[in-house]
């Protein structure tokens, strides 16, 4: 007689505060695996990087970083979507943070107010490659996603840069030092320079700060 296993799902926990982490770790299923925890956006993006989970459960308001919570985390994990999916846990239920992190490339988000068998369901549907919501929020993306007139003017601002430049500019809006982005396109520390100056300019934007937030909104990173 064969014996079958459990399907398990290595996950890590991202919440600036700890006795919500204590308390969810308790409720969650057996066969959800913690292998990390992080309560700040600089501490999300090293233990996701270094654990490389099945699944993050990550709020949505987290402090550090450059202060774009967890749309940031999402910003620079996005080189690790295939493998890792990102669930959004939030107290908010607005749609301005549902539709944030979801452009971001969360594959769900859940309130808070739900109880632990439904986060642990969720966090197997999500790694199963479904999209969870609840139900009110749905809404929020349907009306969000629905919407031509936005596609339409991304495709008008991306049709100002070229090839290197689009290059260049997801490379930095995913967190990439200039060096990084050199080595990553084999070209010059001062060509990325200019690229990234060339593409602020055409975009309209101040900073690489601005530029990440440019591109999570408009998820094409």
């Amino acid at each position: 007689m064969s014996e079958t296993t459990e399907q398990t799902y290595r996950v890590v926990l991202v919440d600036d505060h700890a006795i919500f982490r204590s308390g969810l770790r308790a409720d969650l299923a057996a066969d959800l695996q913690i292998v990390g925890e992080a309560g700040s956006v600089e501490q999300a993006i090293e233990v996701i990087e270094r654990k490389r989970p099945d699944v993050v459960l990550l709020d949505v308001h987290l402090p550090g970083g450059r202060g774009g919570g967890g749309a940031e985390v999402l910003a620079s994990c996005a080189h690790l979507f295939s493998q890792t999916k990102f669930l959004a846990l939030s107290v908010s239920d607005s749609a301005q943070d549902v539709v944030l992190v979801i452009r971001s490339g969360a594959r769900g988000y859940v309130t808070k107010s739900v109880s632990g068998q439904e986060i642990s369901d969720a966090v197997r549907r999500v790694a199963g490659g479904d999209a969870v919501f609840s139900p009110r929020l749905a809404g929020f993306v349907l009306d969000a996603f629905g919407s031509s007139v936005a596609s339409g003017q991304i495709d008008e601002q991306l049709d100002l840069l070229t090839d290197r430049e689009l290059q260049v500019m997801r490379l930095i809006a995913r967190g990439y030092s200039y060096k990084e982005v050199a080595k990553e396109l084999f070209i010059s520390i001062k060509t990325v320079e200019s690229h990234v100056s060339n593409v602020l300019r055409k975009l309209q934007l101040s900073n690489r700060h601005e530029l990440t937030r440019w591109a999570v909104e408009r998820k094409i990173l």
